[in-house]
């Protein structure tokens, strides 16, 4: 990948997961980024090394999982995902590989704790699926996994009216189609766990 096309992809990522109307697939990554601007840009060169170092494909992993790792995605510069992006890298790709086990692990401790009805129960403010993944105890994939099985987004978007709701919200969505798992074989796992 040439380097105006890693900006691009840059650029389409960023605004992907800070818009809540833009959709990378959807627009098919299209951006409004000319070669005149792209070499204006002190930070050219971040983009040219980025070219360099990693295959197409990784490309958009690499920068896929700095978005992701991210808390303010509209702050996000390139020079920041140059500096700590291989170890948010190396992270994510290491949750990629052990998704199923990380998923088992993650559902032990969260169904050890609650019964199935009270996980997604937001009656009484942020329930218990939401606050083991503000506290860290369940990765953004296995979040993920979970609205691929239950579809709690939806619900949750109407009755949690908070920001932090929505900013999970929106990081969830906007993730989701980068996640591509057998949802059928998930549910299983899911159903072995629970009635043990």
């Amino acid at each position: 990948m040439a380097p105006f096309e890693v900006y691009c992809e840059y650029l389409a990522l960023k605004n992907h997961f800070s818009n809540p109307k833009y959709d990378y697939f959807k627009y098919n990554k299209k951006v409004r980024a000319t070669i005149t601007s792209f070499n204006k840009r002190k930070d050219k060169y971040f983009f040219e090394k980025t070219s360099r170092k990693y295959k197409d494909e990784e490309i958009v992993n690499f920068l896929v999982a700095n978005f992701v790792e991210s808390t303010s995605v509209n702050q996000v510069w390139i020079g920041e995902i140059i500096n700590s992006g291989e170890r948010n890298y190396a992270e994510w790709t290491k949750r990629q590989q052990s998704l199923t086990y990380l998923f088992k692990e993650q559902s032990n401790e969260l169904f050890s704790e609650n019964e199935l009805e009270s996980v997604f129960d937001c009656s009484k403010g942020h329930p218990p699926v939401l606050k083991m993944f503000l506290g860290g105890k369940i990765s953004l994939e296995t979040l993920v996994i979970y609205d691929k099985i239950f579809l709690f987004g939806n619900t949750f978007d109407k009755k949690l009216l908070d920001p932090v709701w929505e900013s999970v919200s929106l990081k969830l969505k906007k993730y989701s189609p980068f996640i591509n798992i057998d949802v059928f074989n998930y549910r299983k796992i899911l159903r072995s766990i629970i009635n043990e």
